[in-house]
């Protein structure tokens, strides 16, 4: 399984983002929120972004640094849903914390909330 976050994955779409907020399905495991959403037209199975609330952290470097712990949590973590599916997906990670995480706790957090996601996908292809 690769393990790299390459260009192609990356959700950058500003089309789809409003899509995803406004249809978008959610999952969420305090303090990450995953949105997902069914896509069709993707080179890639799942296309993925990650955003901080400027609310809660005034400072870029802050968000940055969360944003860039959520990305490596992410790509440590994607094989529980890439080896698990077949459709293609839009995901955005939002981080709802006011206050810093550690890695441990972003990866484990991902880890929940992937796993959650894999299980609503499995209920509606085997009801």
């Amino acid at each position: 399984m690769d393990v790299s976050f390459g260009k192609k994955e990356k959700l950058k779409s500003k089309m789809l983002i409003t899509q995803l907020f406004d249809e978008g399905k959610g999952i969420s495991s305090f303090p990450l929120k995953l949105i997902y959403l069914p896509i069709q037209h993707s080179s890639v199975s799942i296309k993925t972004g990650v955003t901080v609330s400027k609310r809660n952290f005034k400072s870029a470097v802050d968000r940055n640094r969360i944003k860039r712990l959520l990305r490596e949590s992410y790509r440590l973590n994607k094989a529980l849903v890439f080896n698990n599916t077949e459709a293609k997906f839009a995901f955005l990670f939002l981080y709802l914390g006011k206050d810093m995480p550690t890695f441990e706790l972003l990866d484990q957090k991902m880890k929940l909330v992937l796993n959650k996601f894999k299980l609503q996908i499995n209920e509606k292809n085997n009801p």
